[in-house]
């Protein structure tokens, strides 16, 4: 959006200045005979009321012509000029159009120049802090806890959509010893999974009768804390670190995201009812 508002900004500019120049640019063919025209009247006019002669008998022959501080000598014998300039500051001499459509082209490329810059820095400069890539606050963790866990026992993680994760609860006491004790995925019992799945990268939603993640579009299924169950995916659902801040909020670093194998042993039982898609795999047939 900003290389096109950049362009246009551009375009009107460029225009502007071809409307400016329009009048200036735009002129007649004969130009220059009418400007010789004029100058001739102008001369003639000029030597008739200015025209005055000297003494006849100091000289003749000889005529003169004075107009402001320019002075004309004729003589039948010999013509002399006598000019003199009066130099004039740059303010009075203003701008010339070579140098007026200089600065703008210059300006103009500038401009386009930066605006192209700013661009590919938004694509490059990663995000320092808030949206997905950097640091996201979810909310409360007892508020979070008591939105996830529902009166009959189930759960319903909670998603933020900011950070494109789900967070679910992680019980502790299944938690030493597993693959997930000491790589910051886990505070205050809650983990936060990446919505991808690792298969293709679809979006895998939440199916509650299972109580598990299932992806609609190759059949790959995850227990309630993202580990592999069955389907074509090669690990666990990919997760981010979790820390919690002094106020009690929860902190989803989406700037990190991390990998884990296939859990040997799964940390929570799934299913836990009936599957939201097609059965696709030999474990869900047995």
């Amino acid at each position: 959006m900003i290389a096109l508002a950049g362009s246009a900004i551009l375009l009107l500019g460029i225009a502007g200045i071809s409307v400016l120049l329009g009048g200036r640019l735009s002129r007649p063919k004969d130009w220059k005979k009418q400007i010789e025209k004029e100058a001739l009247k102008a001369d003639k006019s000029g030597l008739d009321k200015e025209f005055l002669t000297t003494d006849s008998e100091e000289d003749s022959d000889s005529k003169v012509i004075e107009e402001g501080t320019e002075q004309v000598v004729t003589s039948d014998i010999d013509v002399q000029e006598e000019i003199v300039y009066e130099e004039i500051s740059e303010e009075e001499a203003g701008i010339t159009r070579r140098q007026f459509l200089t600065k703008a082209l210059r300006i103009s490329f500038g401009a386009f120049a930066g605006i192209q810059i700013l661009t590919y820095l938004g694509f490059l400069w990663p995000k320092i802090s808030g949206g997905f890539g950097g640091k996201v606050d979810a909310g409360l963790v007892s508020d979070l806890k008591k939105q996830i866990v529902q009166s009959d026992g189930s759960l319903i993680p909670a998603f933020i959509p900011d950070a494109r994760a789900y967070i679910l609860p992680f019980n502790t006491g299944n938690l030493k010893g597993s693959q997930f004790e000491d790589n910051g995925t886990v505070v205050e019992g809650l983990t936060a999974i990446y919505q991808r799945c690792v298969h293709l990268g679809c979006r895998v939603p939440w199916c509650n009768s299972s109580q598990g993640f299932e992806c609609p579009c190759h059949g790959s299924k995850y227990n309630g804390v993202g580990e592999y169950y069955a389907g074509p995916a090669p690990r666990n659902l990919d997760r981010f670190p979790v820390s919690v801040s002094s106020t009690g909020r929860l902190i989803i670093n989406t700037g990190i995201i991390l990998e884990s194998p296939r859990a040997v042993t799964p940390s929570v039982k799934y299913p836990q009812g009936g599957s939201c898609i097609a059965l696709t795999s030999e474990a869900d047939e047995a």
